[in-house]
C-alpha cells in the first residue's frame, strides 16, 4: 500500500489532550539508556527533547563517571549508573542507544531487555548497530519495539538498498514480518508498522545534524511512556520534531539552526498541534 502523507489533522486526532486535574504519576515515568565517555551530549539532547515531550518523570542510565554532566544540565531528570544491575519493569517505556556503545556490555543490555521485559521499547544509533552485529539479536527483538534507522543503519540491518525507494518497500516488508515499527529517517522520513505507512513533510534541512535522531528518540519515547500506541507515538514524535524545526526557522537559518534550538521550540509545536 501506497504511504499517505501525513498532516495536521491525522496528528490532531492522535493527540489526547492533557487533563488540568492529573498528576505526574498520569503520565508515565520514562526511561533513556544513552551516553558514554566524550558521548554525553547525546545523552543530554535526548533527554531533554524527552522532558520538553511530557513524560511525568524521566529516569537516565549514564555511566558513573559521566553523572555530573546530567545532574547539572538536566535537574529535573533522575539518575541510574550504568554499571549496576536495574529492573527497568517500574518503568512505563524506554529508549535505548544514543552514544551507548556497541561493546559486548551494549549487546548484554539488550539481551536482558529483550528476555526479561515487556514495556514499550525504542531502539537508535548504537542499539541499532549493535542489532546488525548479532542478527540473532534482531530476531529476538519485542513485538511492537519502535526502531529509528538511518539510510545507512537501515542497511546494515536488512541489507544494501540503491535509493530510498527500495528501502521503503523494505521497510513495510520488514515492519510487517517482525511486527515492529519502523522510522526511516531521512528527507520525507517514512513511519511503518507494515499495514499502514505515512509520510512525514515537516522538518528542514536545519535538521541535518548530528543530534537531530537524539532528540527524536527523546519524544518518541515521551509519547510511549504516556501510553501512547507505538505507531502512533512515533508518528506523533517525527511530525512534532519537524514541526518545531520548522518553527526554529524563524529565528535561525538552516546553516545556524541547533539541535537545542529545536528543543526549545518543542512546546509551540504542541501548542499548535493541541490547537482544536
Amino acid at each position: 500500500m501506497k504511504p499517505l502523507p501525513l498532516t495536521t489533522e491525522i496528528i490532531h486526532g492522535l493527540i489526547r489532550p492533557r487533563k488540568a486535574d492529573s498528576h505526574k504519576g498520569d503520565h508515565g515515568h520514562a526511561l533513556l539508556i544513552a551516553g558514554s565517555t566524550g558521548r554525553m551530549g547525546a545523552a543530554v539532547i535526548a533527554a531533554r527533547a524527552c522532558l520538553r515531550s511530557g513524560p511525568g518523570l524521566l529516569t537516565v542510565i549514564v555511566p558513573q563517571e559521566e553523572r555530573a554532566i546530567l545532574q547539572v544540565a538536566l535537574p529535573e531528570a533522575m539518575l541510574l549508573m550504568g554499571e549496576e544491575a536495574h529492573d527497568i519493569k517500574p518503568f512505563s517505556a524506554a529508549g535505548i542507544g544514543p552514544a551507548i556503545g556497541t561493546d559486548a556490555a551494549a549487546a548484554a543490555t539488550l539481551k536482558k531487555i529483550f528476555a526479561d521485559y515487556k514495556i514499550p521499547l525504542l531502539l537508535d544509533a548504537d542499539a541499532l548497530t549493535v542489532l546488525s552485529a548479532d542478527k540473532s539479536l534482531l530476531k529476538n527483538i519485542p513485538a511492537g519495539t519502535v526502531i529509528t534507522p538511518h539510510p545507512k543503519e537501515f542497511d546494515r540491518l536488512f541489507g544494501e538498498h540503491l535509493n530510498d525507494k527500495e528501502r521503503r518497500i523494505t521497510a513495510v516488508k520488514m515492519a510487517e514480518e517482525k511486527n515492529i515499527i519502523i522510522v526511516l529517517k531521512g528527507f520525507r522520513t517514512m513511519i511503518t508498522c507494515g499495514e499502514r505507512s505515512f509520510i512525514n513533510k515537516t522538518g528542514n534541512a536545519g535538521l541535518a545534524k548530528g543530534g537531530s535522531g537524539d532528540a527524536l528518540t527523546g519524544i518518541i519515547t515521551a509519547l510511549l511512556a504516556q501510553g501512547y500506541d507505538p505507531f502512533d507515538a512515533a508518528c506523533i514524535g517525527v511530525y512534532t520534531h519537524g514541526l518545531a524545526a520548522d518553527l526554529a526557522l524563524k529565528d535561525q537559518s538552516p546553516e545556524s539552526m541547533l539541535i537545542t534550538d529545536v528543543i526549545e521550540c518543542l512546546g509551540k509545536a504542541f501548542k499548535k498541534l493541541n490547537r482544536k
